[in-house]
């Protein structure tokens, strides 16, 4: 087994090998297109500076950042950043690795667990809920289902006209095709596991 030392170098240098590919994908879809850097962010609602600062390998896009990149070359997230061969079959997500914050602010915090370059029909998703807090979707593709686990503290879920509440240890699935929510309702912080499956 590798030392932790070594593991660590292992972590910097695949995610220098990631940050390298995205840069030359990004550069090669916007010149295929015959796109600016100007035209690219106005596709994709990025700022041309991080963008460039993207294309020269500079930073490491969130995934929301790339999402939008994804969506502007009429991509998944998957195919913009896909690697064949280049990894092993194992793909670890580090609880310290803000690249996977898909939304944080004061009341939410929403990290995706799934493998950005892994082509899927299901998400998953760690949802940290401060008191108060929520977060709240318009609905999903037809057909789409959500599955929500409860780790800690007290949530209610919307889904369309239904509504439960649920502590730690529950779980429930629901339409997601409908406007749906997620509410902490209790007296402190919430954590649940969510997991989105699209048909």
């Amino acid at each position: 087994m590798a030392s932790a030392r070594n593991r660590k170098g292992t972590r910097s240098a695949s995610s220098e090998i990631v940050a390298a590919h995205l840069s030359k994908r990004v550069r090669r879809l916007r010149q295929q297109k015959g796109w600016s850097l100007a035209t690219l962010s106005a596709a994709c609602g990025v700022s041309r500076a991080m963008l460039s600062q993207i294309e020269r390998g500079v930073v490491n896009p969130t995934l929301a950042v790339t999402l939008n990149i994804a969506r502007a070359f009429e991509l998944s997230i998957g195919e913009l950043v896909e690697m064949p061969g280049a990894f092993s079959s194992m793909q670890v997500i580090r609880a310290t690795d803000r690249a996977y914050d898909f939304r944080s602010d004061d009341k939410c915090r929403v990290r995706t667990l799934s493998p950005l370059n892994l082509e899927k029909d299901v998400e998953f998703y760690q949802v940290h809920l401060r008191r108060g807090g929520a977060l709240r979707s318009s609905a999903h593709f037809t057909g789409t289902r959500e599955f929500l686990a409860v780790q800690a503290g007290k949530v209610r879920v919307d889904s369309g006209e239904d509504s439960e509440e649920l502590g730690p240890g529950d779980s429930v699935s629901y339409r997601a095709d409908v406007d749906h929510g997620v509410v902490n309702i209790g007296a402190g912080d919430s954590t649940v596991f969510l997991v989105d499956i699209y048909r």
